[in-house]
């Protein structure tokens, strides 16, 4: 079933893979499978929106294309360049809702971070985009449109040079939720005649849906991130909910058996670092005694503010001990650099434009409100 847009009845190319491209040629126009490498290679590597623009294509099969499919992306409503060379976009998507996704330059690569959800569902308690509440997920187009519009906009194949080197699926929203539009969307991004980014180089970052984790090990070989931030159930249970649905000794067997179809990859566990909460030493002895159970990294995330949170970022020396311990042990630790905060484009601090159908953001203001009101007194 072809993917239609939003706002007409033509099919969105953005939204087939080469699977879905070459069917839609060879069944709905009558062409031959070849045609379908030809346009994608016409929109993913020269940009070309415009079916005209497409020389090596008959008059004929161009309008015939233009009366049934389109390559429609979101337009940005906001661009912002951070001081350090983040840079983020708010893309809207229909009249009440838009979706960030920020580019992140560094040295020896380019990460862009994608959003898979208007909004989230999971409401992980330390996160901006959790406390804007939920409203839906992504088509698949929606999601390769990011891609899309940061690579043009950025000049990603000019003079060969590639401008994005990894994306990242951690931006607005969980992505294994979202899972039959991700995975053709990450296929885009790795097919030759799409993005050509090696596998390695796509990352789906999930907070644990450990059912989803096992269909993704048979459906797209990406590389695996999981939000674990915190080294017991008990308070992962408050800090990420759906730890009580998924605990973690599940979760841990779940990675186990996405690793075992990778045996030289690792699991890279991410863990955002909060005052008083999860920074103790004792949590870091314990968080090495998880880790030892599956061939993993971890990413140490100091905590990114945002308005009306309850939590702080530790202090400089607690954060270098607690990575100290990790590394001591054995495993493989990294501590993410904070890019983008004076635009709001760090880690946990996206927020976008959701016209929440959860009822959580207004909940969100309330308690804000009230921790205010106790302040106050």
């Amino acid at each position: 079933m072809m993917q239609q847009s939003t706002s007409s009845s033509k099919v969105n190319l953005l939204g087939l893979d080469r699977t879905r491209m070459e069917a839609f040629f060879v069944e709905e126009l009558g062409e031959k499978r070849f045609r379908a490498h030809q346009v994608m290679k016409w929109i993913y590597h020269y940009f070309a929106d415009d079916f005209d623009k497409m020389t090596d294509l008959g008059k004929a099969l161009r309008g015939k294309l233009a009366g049934i499919a389109e390559v429609r992306v979101p337009t940005a409503q906001v661009d912002q360049q951070s001081v350090d060379g983040t840079r983020k976009w708010l893309l809207s998507l229909d009249g009440a809702n838009g979706i960030e996704t920020v580019y992140i330059p560094e040295p020896t690569r380019g990460t862009l971070c994608v959003s898979s959800q208007v909004g989230c569902a999971l409401n992980c308690r330390f996160c901006s985009t959790g406390k804007q509440g939920f409203n839906r997920d992504l088509k698949t187009a929606e999601i390769v449109g990011q891609v899309w519009h940061a690579a043009r906009e950025l000049g990603h194949l000019t003079h060969q040079t590639r401008r994005i080197t990894n994306v990242v699926m951690m931006g607005m929203g969980e992505p294994l939720l979202n899972f039959d539009n991700v995975v053709p969307a990450m296929n885009i991004m790795r097919d030759d005649f799409g993005f050509g980014l090696a596998n390695k180089r796509v990352t789906l970052s999930t907070a644990g849906v450990v059912p989803m984790i096992d269909r993704l090990s048979d459906a797209a070989d990406v590389s695996l991130a999981v939000s674990l931030h915190a080294p017991d159930d008990a308070l992962r249970d408050h800090l990420v909910p759906i730890n009580r649905k998924y605990p973690i000794v599940e979760l841990l067997e779940a990675c186990k058996r996405y690793q075992a179809k990778r045996p030289r990859s690792s699991i890279t566990f991410e863990y955002t670092l909060l005052k008083d909460v999860n920074d103790s030493e004792a949590q870091a002895r314990a968080l090495v005694k998880l880790l030892r159970k599956v061939p993993s990294k971890l990413n140490l995330i100091p905590f990114n503010p945002f308005p009306g949170t309850e939590y702080e970022c530790p202090d400089p020396a607690v954060i270098q001990r607690f990575q100290q311990i990790v590394y001591d042990a054995g495993i493989i630790t990294t501590l993410r650099r904070t890019r983008g905060q004076d635009i709001d484009a760090a880690c946990g601090q996206l927020a976008g434009k959701v016209a929440d159908r959860t009822r959580r953001s207004a909940q969100f203001r309330r308690e804000v409100e009230e921790r205010n009101r106790h302040a106050a007194v």
